[in-house]
C-alpha cells in the first residue's frame, strides 16, 4: 500500500521538486498551495503525512499545524516542515505547535527521505 503525503507550498517548483522525490519513493502525493488548501484536503482524506511550508498567503504553515492538531489531534497525521527559516525560535515554534521533523530548503532527496524515514515514514 502506498503512503500519501501532502505537499503544502505556495511555490510551484518546490511543489513538483517535492512530489518528484516522494512519488520516486513510492508515496501518492497531493498538493494545496496555502494552508487554508490544505486543511480543506485533509478534511477531506487525512495524508499519511504533511511536507509543510512555513511562509505561505491565506494562512501560513504554522496557522495550518495549529489548526490541524485541533482537528486531528497531536501526532496524526505527521508533520515535516520544510522551510528557509532556520533560527531556533522558528524551529522551537514548530516543534511546539506539533510537528515532527524539520527540514531546511533547498533540500534534496537523501534530506527529505532521511527525515522521513526519522519519522517513520519512508
Amino acid at each position: 500500500m502506498s503512503r500519501t503525503c501532502l505537499v503544502v507550498d505556495d511555490s510551484r517548483v518546490i511543489r513538483k521538486v517535492a512530489r518528484r522525490i516522494l512519488e520516486a519513493n513510492g508515496f501518492t502525493v497531493t498538493e494545496a498551495a496555502d494552508g487554508q488548501e490544505a486543511l480543506a484536503t485533509c478534511r477531506e482524506a487525512l495524508p499519511d503525512c504533511v511536507l509543510l511550508d512555513w511562509n505561505m498567503p491565506v494562512l501560513d504553515g504554522i496557522g495550518f499545524l495549529r489548526s490541524l492538531r485541533r482537528e486531528f489531534g497531536p501526532d496524526n497525521p505527521p508533520v515535516v516542515f520544510c522551510t528557509t527559516e532556520n533560527d531556533l525560535s522558528h524551529i522551537e515554534q514548530a516543534m511546539t505547535a506539533g510537528a515532527q521533523e524539520y527540514i531546511m530548503k533547498p533540500f534534496d532527496e537523501d534530506i527529505l527521505i532521511g527525515k522521513l524515514s526519522q519519522a517513520g515514514l519512508a
